[in-house]
């Protein structure tokens, strides 16, 4: 599997930080060495050692030795992109859990948690993969803290912290912890790791619904399998159809003006690679259909409007062309 680094996405929590707090983000830009335009190009992919580098120049910048405590708070649900609705729309925090394993490399390969029970607490430890360093404190810290949040945001309701350790040396001042995390951390520990009572693994995932659920999960399979599979013009162009299905069927035109080319030079190259744009947009459109179909709680007219048909017969006609069966026969005999 590729380990490709973070997300550009996690650049705009940092932004939002900066500008929130008065300052440029242009100037802070220049002072870190940052290329701005990076925020532009969503599909870029950011080393987990350069990620870092920003992280700890935004505290160096903003005078702010708890930034990345302060960077956690300000985290959102929407910040981790299809990440974060697949665990808004879970039926409990413990399932929102065990998507943020399976999905994290979406936003970041670098970091992800193990979950343990131990005896009445389950134990979330936070870690950097396949390294031996530890990371930044600032990393860390925002790490812990928006973890944190974004369970407090899915259940809305108070999940006291039992107890909170870091690997790293304690800070001069640590007054702010107990206010954001309601407890004051172990330092010099084998592990970063948070303590909850187990019982909030049962706690419900308010507003949660089940066929958001099914819509973000493919969408999410969709972009984790194109991830391991590399970066050419179809793992993007395919990446993208898919983000846009759920609001619209995107077409050739629309997609050339992504990429940042013409329609032709985008026919073209994906001549070069064996396909074409229709029957790429096809063949994911049909991918999705099976996926949906798999799923009881659809019926095979809301997987035709899901798809942009514009009608359930044009549905069963396509999808009888790709399989040879129509779709509630490809449901029964699935």
């Amino acid at each position: 599997m590729n380990t490709q680094g973070v997300s550009v996405s996690l650049l705009f929590p940092i932004m939002k930080s900066l500008v929130l707090g008065g300052y440029d983000w242009d100037a802070f830009c220049t002072y870190a060495e940052i290329d701005a335009s990076l925020l532009l190009r969503e599909e870029v992919r950011i080393a987990q050692e350069e990620f870092e580098r920003m992280v700890k120049a935004a505290a160096q910048y903003t005078g702010d030795d708890m930034f990345g405590l302060h960077q956690g708070q300000r985290m959102g649900i929407s910040d981790l992109g299809v990440l974060g609705y697949v665990m808004l729309h879970s039926k409990t925090l413990g399932q929102a859990l065990s998507a943020y394993q399976k999905y994290n490399f979406i936003v970041c390969s670098g970091f992800n948690a193990d979950i343990d029970i131990e005896g009445e607490d389950v134990v979330i430890s936070l870690f950097l993969n396949n390294s031996p360093e530890v990371p930044s404190r600032h990393c860390v810290e925002d790490m812990t803290v928006s973890f944190y949040q974004i369970l407090l945001g899915l259940s809305c309701r108070v999940i006291p912290i039992r107890a909170v350790q870091f690997m790293y040396d304690p800070p001069a001042v640590m007054d702010e912890y107990s206010t954001v995390l309601g407890v004051v951390p172990q330092f010099h520990q084998q592990a970063n790791t948070l303590r909850f009572s187990k019982e909030m693994l049962d706690y419900p995932v308010i507003g949660s619904d089940a066929r958001l659920l099914g819509v973000f999960k493919a969408m999410a399979e969709e972009v984790r399998v194109k991830l391991t599979m590399g970066s050419d013009l179809k793992v993007k162009l395919s990446r993208w159809i898919i983000e846009c299905m759920p609001s619209h069927f995107p077409t050739l035109q629309e997609a050339a003006k992504e990429l940042h080319m013409s329609v032709r030079t985008l026919q073209s190259r994906l001549k070069a690679e064996g396909t074409s744009y229709n029957r790429l947009a096809n063949e994911i459109r049909k991918e999705l259909a099976i996926r949906y179909l798999a799923q009881q709680e659809y019926s095979i007219a809301e997987i035709a409007y899901l798809l942009h048909f514009s009608e359930p017969s044009a549905f069963q006609t396509t999808f009888r062309k790709w399989t040879n069966v129509a779709p509630g026969e490809y449901r029964q005999r699935a």
